[in-house]
């Protein structure tokens, strides 16, 4: 049937009944929300390039998150830790007080309920500002493997519920399985960030988590941006190796990966709605120039729509309360 027999605008006549066929809907249990935690004590630094959120300190990391999870119901966050000091291969995350597995252990005491995925990498923990050991001037692969099997057994070790390798080092979650059930976890899963592009998105987080490269960029372990095909093969060598869940990072212009990924492996697929997309957001809303509300929601709709299961996002608090006011379903 054709027109004026059939209408496609017959749906979407009232609210209700476009509320009734609509397709995709982002809740509250999709959502991740990110933060980033600094040594000190009643400490709040504002990340400038993402207006919103602050580095915090320990205590002050627990009461937001006490909040997020009271007051909106999201309960599961991404932690990233900013040290009191770094070294030449990250190791100094690797130690039982490093910042983050302190942060854990703090936060399972108060807020118990929240699931903690813990971001494993090692740009926030050298002095050079790169994700593993630095040899002949190139971050050396299989020398960092061993850095982040110990990191990954640490963070377990504090009470994260899954670990998030981020590095893009070759065979890094074989690595990591191995030595996490070696220690007993293995009931601990793997959110593997599988397909992380080389990405011009990423720049207010090296701020937040000052972690920008002194020297050269990571286009020889992230992804050229210009690739799908090689997406599928980084994706399909993290499930081998064991992941759970795997990540396609960014998200906003790479919903075709996240589409090709879900739909060729059929697996949990969690997309990063990261820092520059964010940050054009709040950016584009301060100066009048979109409905900051209504952007964000269409912005984590199409990444739902797109195949993700999870969308790890620094809007989740402000959505869910956004929703929540409007009196929608969340």
């Amino acid at each position: 049937m054709s027109y004026p027999i059939t209408r496609l605008r017959r749906l979407r006549k009232t609210a209700t009944i476009r509320s009734m066929v609509r397709e995709t809907e982002v809740n509250r249990d999709d959502l991740i929300m990110p933060y980033f935690v600094c040594p000190g004590k009643n400490v709040s630094n504002p990340i400038k390039s993402m207006p919103g959120n602050f580095q915090l300190s320990i205590d002050l990391l627990v009461n937001e998150v006490k909040d997020l999870f009271e007051t909106t119901g999201v309960d599961k966050i991404l932690l990233f830790g900013i040290p009191e000091s770094k070294d030449e291969t990250g190791h100094v995350a690797c130690h039982y007080d490093a910042i983050v597995p302190k942060a854990i252990r703090a936060l399972k005491e108060i807020v118990p309920q929240v699931m903690i995925v813990a971001d494993v990498c090692n740009c926030e923990y050298t002095t050079h500002g790169h994700c593993g050991t630095i040899i002949n001037g190139d971050v050396d692969n299989d020398s960092t493997l061993h850095t982040l099997a110990a990191q990954s057994v640490t963070l377990a070790k504090a009470g994260a519920d899954i670990i998030a390798p981020s590095d893009m080092m070759d065979g890094r979650v074989g690595a990591i399985r191995k030595a996490l059930d070696e220690n007993g976890y293995e009931n601990t899963p793997i959110m593997a960030y599988s397909a992380k592009y080389a990405s011009g998105f990423y720049g207010p987080f090296r701020d937040a988590a000052e972690s920008a490269p002194k020297f050269g960029d990571r286009s020889t372990y992230q992804m050229d941006p210009a690739n799908s095909d090689e997406a599928l093969r980084e994706v399909e060598q993290d499930i081998i190796e064991g992941a759970d869940m795997v990540m396609v990072k960014p998200a906003l212009s790479y919903l075709d990966i996240i589409n090709r990924v879900k739909t060729t492996f059929n697996m949990p697929v969690v997309a990063y709605n990261v820092s520059g997309e964010f940050s054009m957001v709040k950016a584009a809303a301060a100066n009048g120039w979109v409905d900051g509300e209504r952007l964000i929601k269409e912005i984590l709709t199409s990444i739902k729509r797109a195949g993700a299961d999870v969308i790890i996002t620094y809007h989740a608090k402000e959505f869910v309360l956004s929703e929540m006011k409007k009196g929608n379903r969340v």
